[in-house]
């Protein structure tokens, strides 16, 4: 497996740098720097105290963590955020707890959201009087079936 050098600075000396779980994973671990309760419904924007610089050519994706997605409904109200390699500031994630009973807290240190970091490329938009055809054409939501009946 490839690898990248991705800089980070820890703007809390107590909060753990980005972590895989396990070989071979996609996403890393990345924590809260705060203590916090969600409510039910509620969102917010928690702090990671971790600021990243990526290479040009990169970005990374912060993804829900499926576990607090199927034990507890939280996840993030934009999925995935996008973090530009030009970004320097914190880390923060937008998370919503679904749940519609009951409030979930969290302290800091605890694992709330994964880093992906991909590679990504720059397109050249050229505008055309038309596009090409395909076989998909302009069909959207659901024109290629659902699968089942």
């Amino acid at each position: 497996m490839s690898s990248v050098q991705v800089l980070v600075t820890r703007l809390d000396s107590s909060v753990p740098l980005p972590a895989y779980g396990k070989p071979g994973d996609a996403g890393a671990d990345i924590a809260t720097r705060i203590d916090f309760t969600l409510q039910p419904g509620e969102r917010a924007l928690i702090p990671t105290g971790l600021s990243i610089a990526l290479p040009n050519g990169y970005a990374a994706f912060v993804h829900p963590r499926s576990g607090l997605a199927i034990k507890h409904g939280v996840s993030m109200v934009n999925t995935p955020g996008t973090v530009d390699a030009a970004y320097r500031g914190e880390l923060q994630i937008i998370l919503i707890n679904h749940d519609p009973k009951n409030a979930i807290s969290f302290s800091k240190g605890d694992r709330i959201a994964q880093l992906v970091i991909q590679k990504v490329e720059h397109a050249n938009f050229v505008e055309v009087d038309s596009l090409p055809g395909s076989e998909r054409g302009a069909g959207g939501f659901g024109s290629t079936g659902t699968g089942s009946k």
